[in-house]
């Protein structure tokens, strides 16, 4: 069966879908362009997006570096890109990819679901990440579903992304700055003074060192001068 691909009317450079776009109507094709170093897969995903009414394939690359050089070829709503490549990288050229398209939603394809790479590739700034085992029918769902706003990641990926998280652990809370004063008592406590000696050198009241010390225990959010101490030591801000 040859499926015809309607041509769509020359109204001007048209924007670019991004995350925060409604859902392109039925009768817009989503833009998909594909950087893959391997020309059978290269070409199967082509033909898979071009035979594929809503979709059509608008550039085809075999690296980062040729996708950028000729990036004004192309006009994507979805990159598909390979992590691994030839030269740069699929992880790292996420970045330069983004900074020259920036309305393109970039969607990884991998063999392995390599931890490291999974984590550099989504802090560089792609919005999914799929294996190349994924199914054609997933694969165009995954691919519709970036152009609109969503993460599409295969389970495998989701999985190792999670413990990633789970083994960083929470981001700290941003926290006030310490005063030159309340740095000082801190210094002498971790030399340590106690509050009575602390007070005699910083020539203050035993009640001025403990409300300094409220003060930050409040603002790095501990419970205790053994914590107080040990997180300035940490973020070097006393030595």
């Amino acid at each position: 069966m040859i499926v015809r691909l309607a041509r769509r009317p020359r109204a001007g450079r048209m924007s670019l879908v991004t995350s925060a776009s409604r859902e392109a109507p039925p009768h817009e094709a989503l833009r998909v362009a594909i950087v893959e170093d391997d020309p059978t897969t290269r070409d199967g995903l082509a033909a898979l997006i071009d035979g594929t009414p809503g979709y059509r394939c608008v550039g085809r690359y075999g690296s980062v570096e040729e996708a950028l050089r000729r990036s004004h070829e192309w006009l994507a709503d979805v990159l598909l890109l390979d992590i691994n490549l030839p030269g740069m990288s699929g992880s790292e050229g996420v970045r330069l990819l983004r900074a020259r398209c920036p309305s393109t939603e970039v969607l990884m394809l991998t063999v392995y679901a390599e931890e490291d790479k999974v984590f550099q590739s989504i802090c560089n700034g792609a919005v999914g990440y799929l294996l190349k085992k994924t199914p054609p029918v997933k694969l165009l769902d995954a691919i519709r579903e970036a152009a609109t706003g969503g993460a599409p990641m295969s389970p495998e990926v989701a999985r190792k992304v999670v413990t990633l998280f789970r083994r960083t652990g929470p981001a700290e809370p941003q926290t006030e700055p310490l005063t030159p004063q309340e740095l000082r008592l801190l210094q002498l406590l971790a030399d340590g003074h106690s509050y009575q000696a602390a007070a005699e050198r910083l020539e203050i009241t035993v009640n001025t060192v403990r409300s300094y010390i409220r003060n930050v225990y409040d603002k790095l959010h501990v419970h205790s001068k053994s914590e107080a101490v040990s997180k300035a030591l940490r973020r070097g801000l006393i030595v």
